[in-house]
């Protein structure tokens, strides 16, 4: 392979990533992942649970600070795990849609990235008696048909920016923190992991990060809310 070919694979690789994956892409249609504003607040986000011990662990926290998060969960998690889902809404967290299977090769055929949104609608209204209002795809992947989906579902597609490149792999916490409170800007969307992919999977690393970030914020005046509430658009149907 000649140098030349080789730059052109990594320009078109990190224009199609920009394209369908960068969490700050809006070419295909609004995807927010912050808002502007000076008030300091923020929204905490977890996706890819429930999983046990580790979400219920971070609910444990999180009602001990009386800090508000939005869970995009996924079907196949929420049926694993429905007390967890159900306790999470009952503490005043909001529960979102992030897929049946977060299986990647689901999301390149339109009819089974439409299935992957609307079961998993009835999984967690089932599930919570609630019907989601708010979506995040895996990956944060988009395609042109994905807004057209998502309208028809009468959902809100969020993004945000991811606390650390390396957390799912579960690098150290202290690390993970640093690099998510360098993104901890008023008005910003933070995402972590509390599942790996619907897999459950050690989460330990990442929720004793989110105990340091939540800590720090509030120390320093921040005040966590949920999506809905700082996209002004409803949590639920």
């Amino acid at each position: 392979m000649t140098l030349v070919v080789l730059i052109i694979i990594i320009i078109f690789g990190g224009l199609a990533y920009w394209l369908f994956m960068s969490p700050y892409s809006q070419v295909f249609g609004r995807y927010p992942y912050r808002v502007k504003t000076r008030e300091k607040i923020i929204a905490l986000t977890l996706d890819d649970g429930p999983n046990e011990p580790y979400t219920s662990d971070l609910a444990d926290f999180l009602k001990d600070r009386g800090v508000k998060a939005t869970f995009f969960e996924v079907g196949e998690c929420v049926q694993r795990h429905p007390e967890t889902s159900r306790r999470l809404l009952a503490d005043g967290h909001v529960i979102a849609n992030h897929s049946v299977s977060h299986e990647f090769r689901r999301y390149f055929e339109q009819v089974n990235f439409a299935e992957q949104v609307e079961h998993n609608q009835d999984i967690i209204e089932g599930v919570i008696g609630k019907r989601p209002a708010l979506y995040r795809s895996p990956w944060l992947w988009r395609q042109p048909w994905l807004f057209a989906t998502l309208r028809r579902n009468g959902l809100q597609p969020v993004s945000g920016t991811f606390c650390h490149v390396f957390e799912v792999a579960q690098i150290p916490a202290a690390r993970i923190a640093k690099r998510a409170l360098a993104h901890a800007k008023p008005g910003a969307i933070i995402i972590f992991h509390d599942g790996v992919e619907g897999k459950g999977g050690n989460r330990a690393e990442t929720i004793a990060a989110v105990k340091i970030f939540v800590d720090t914020l509030l120390a320093e005046g921040y005040q966590f809310v949920t999506v809905d509430k700082l996209l002004d658009v409803p949590a639920y149907r």
